[in-house]
């Protein structure tokens, strides 16, 4: 089998691949990427109305009309904090890190930018005293509920 046969058997794997995924019935290459490129827009529609219902569950627009993004992702020991707002928020970062502290939450690794927007990735790990039974809901609703408080205050 030639190297261009090759090329030629893997593309075609490809594109079977890409249409079983994408739930296509289409039979030639561009009939395949066109539904592939129909599918993509279906999911980021998809992801743009959870980011929406996630983002903001729990506090109105008019209570905090700073857009944002938390999300928790429990881990083994701890949980996984990212919080996105498209503003640089002054003082912010203390007011999370203060929620982390009544969790009973150690900042075990952390990446902040408070640059144009505020940023932060956190991994917080229960010290044992007062994090037995919290829940990445729980961790969500409290680091939302301060910043909502801490906007209120600017």
């Amino acid at each position: 089998m030639s190297s261009r046969d090759r090329k030629k058997a893997s593309v075609y794997r490809k594109l079977q691949r890409l249409r079983s995924v994408v739930n296509s019935t289409a039979v030639n290459k561009t009939s395949i990427i066109v539904d592939a490129s129909r599918y993509i827009e279906e999911l980021k529609e998809k992801v743009e109305v959870l980011d929406q219902e996630t983002g903001t569950s729990g506090i109105s627009t008019s209570q905090n009309p700073l857009p944002m993004q938390v999300a928790v992702e429990a881990l083994e020991k701890g949980f996984l904090i990212n919080v996105f707002l498209e503003k640089n928020c002054p003082g912010l970062l203390v007011s999370i890190l203060e929620i982390f502290e009544e969790l009973g939450l150690d900042v075990l690794d952390a990446r902040v930018s408070c640059q144009e927007n505020f940023q932060l990735e956190a991994i917080g790990g229960d010290n044992q005293s007062n994090a037995e039974g919290i829940d990445a809901q729980m961790v969500k609703q409290a680091v939302m509920q301060a910043i909502s408080k801490w906007s209120e205050n600017i």
